[in-house]
């Protein structure tokens, strides 16, 4: 990738908080590192703690020291620390804005930064609005259809249907589409990327992706620990809103989209659009026929004891939250006609990992039925892992050597780390440059966000009325299913799969393969 030349000013909301310090400034920091950034590149942060320029530069420098990958090279560290500058100001005030306009100015003016602006808002969603506002009426970002300034928003974009058109709505009267950059870290990660390449660069797979060859596909996001501290946010959330709805919406589009007519912003997410528009609605009666929600009971996971997420500090004690979700999902078009999506997230579950499984349809004609015919499972499975150990493996059917006929199965295994001799870079590098030139592909269009919000919003709406039944019907709370922490999941989950004879592929049990 070439370095920009073209300079910008980032103005970053919320910079003395967690985002900033983990993820932002050490991404920005290596970008410097590869003499990726353009000259007189600058950072000026926001945020209501009082900082002076020293003081945020401290911060900075101590943020990529933790969470950074490279060390601290003193030479680079003197050319980007001297772009950060800091202002304090309030999130709802509008002198505190005309401040930060006036700020804003001088530093195009002493930085040379060519009144070419990202605003980046790593901020709670309550004050989306309000600083949105503000911007628009500092006149520091103005409607530019040639989407020079620009607005970059953190997930989560929205609760429901009805609060993302809301936000949308809000946007689009004070910016126009193209200078609206909606984030999802999960689209920078170079296994989603690699998802195109291998799809539509191989004449191996390409023609075989499709219900002709394909019996299901599988997404699993699982993480191992439990909420820890975040009761009292992930009570507001659960399972379905923090990944299911954006990270894994983003996930099965990338997998199931028809070719790009090209590699541009408007070609990709076109596809993007029409794989959501397709996913068959769920009417909300029929919820418990499709999905699956359930908390975690106490166990062990990952080496550390969890306590049940009803015993979680911040968890009121009849939350009917989940922290575990599984779906099956169809999509009515004519790639995947019956072909089943599963998807499934959770926490506390037995390992930490984000993986997509292909499982092809097993031979016609099974010539080694004496061994297993049809009994024995698919045994092609294409896996495309993006997270941990990020790498794609393909499992397959082979005989064992020796006078008899035994079949065992093998894998042949990519992993980024061997190829290529070092893991891929953070995804918030990746993107960050696509906001700086000015490349919304891997980013979330209007659209895409209210088509995922109109599905998941209907199982919201499936899971109340169950609730308000079971009040209806003993006077108690709804209780949901329960999995011990450290487990894979509730019996629940597995009851939704072999009603239809398949089986989840549990990421452990591949890697035995390895």
């Amino acid at each position: 990738m070439k370095r920009i030349e073209q300079p910008v000013l980032l103005v970053v909301f919320g910079a003395s908080g967690d985002l900033s310090k983990r993820k932002l400034i050490p991404a920005l920091y290596h970008l410097a590192y590869q003499n990726l950034l353009p000259p007189n590149f600058t950072v000026l942060g926001y945020a209501r703690t009082k900082y002076t320029d020293d003081q945020f530069r401290q911060l900075a420098r101590e943020g990529i020291e933790e969470y950074g990958t490279l060390g601290i090279d003193e030479h680079i560290w003197h050319w980007f620390s001297q772009g950060l500058f800091y202002q304090a100001g309030n999130y709802d005030d509008a002198e505190s804005f005309n401040a930060l306009s006036q700020r804003v100015a001088q530093l195009d003016k002493a930085r040379h930064t060519g009144s070419q602006h990202v605003y980046y808002l790593a901020t709670p969603p309550a004050v989306f609005k309000p600083i949105t506002r503000l911007i628009h009426d500092a006149g520091i970002c103005p409607a530019d259809p040639d989407g020079l300034q620009r607005i970059v928003i953190e997930k989560p974009f929205g609760h429901d249907l009805a609060s993302a058109q809301d936000l949308n709505e809000h946007l689009l009267q004070l910016f126009n589409e193209d200078q609206i950059y909606r984030i999802d870290h999960y689209l920078g990660k170079e296994t989603v990327q690699n998802i195109l390449v291998f799809r539509f660069g191989n004449g191996i797979f390409e023609p075989i992706w499709n219900r002709n060859y394909i019996d299901n596909v599988q997404i699993t996001v699982a993480e191992s620990l439990g909420i820890g501290d975040r009761g009292g946010y992930y009570d507001k959330s659960g399972a379905i809103r923090d990944m299911l709805q954006n990270h894994m919406m983003q996930l099965l589009s990338f997998t199931a989209m028809e070719p790009p007519v090209a590699f541009e912003p408007k070609a990709v997410r076109d596809q993007k659009v029409n794989v959501l528009r397709s996913l068959r609605p769920i009417d909300p009666a029929d919820v418990g026929k499709w999905v699956v929600r359930a908390q975690y009971a106490p166990g062990v996971s990952d080496g550390k004891e969890i306590p049940g997420y009803l015993n979680e500090k911040g968890v009121p004690a009849h939350s009917t939250t989940e922290t575990y979700v599984a779906w099956k999902l169809e999509i009515d078009n004519w790639r995947w006609k019956g072909v089943p999506f599963y998807m499934r997230t959770g926490k506390a579950l037995a390992g930490k990992v984000t993986e997509i499984q292909i499982v092809f349809r097993k031979p016609p004609l099974m010539l080694f039925e004496a061994l297993g015919g049809d009994n024995v499972p698919p045994s092609n499975v294409l896996t495309l892992r993006i997270q941990p150990d990020e790498g794609i493996l393909l499992s397959f059917d082979a005989k064992r050597p020796g006078p008899s006929v035994i079949i065992e199965r093998v894998a042949m295994d990519f992993s980024y780390q061997s190829q290529f001799g070092s893991q891929p870079a953070d995804a918030y590098e990746r993107l960050l440059l696509d906001v700086f030139v000015g490349d919304s592909t891997l980013f979330v269009r209007r659209d895409e966000v209210e088509l995922a919000w109109d599905r998941v919003t209907r199982v919201l709406e499936g899971w109340e009325m169950q609730e308000k039944a079971a009040k209806q019907e003993n006077g108690k709370p709804l209780k949901l299913p329960k999995y011990a922490a450290g487990t894979w999941g509730p019996k629940e989950a597995d009851d939704l799969m072999n009603r239809d004879n398949r089986y989840w592929r549990n990421p452990t049990a591949l890697r035995i393969l390895r």
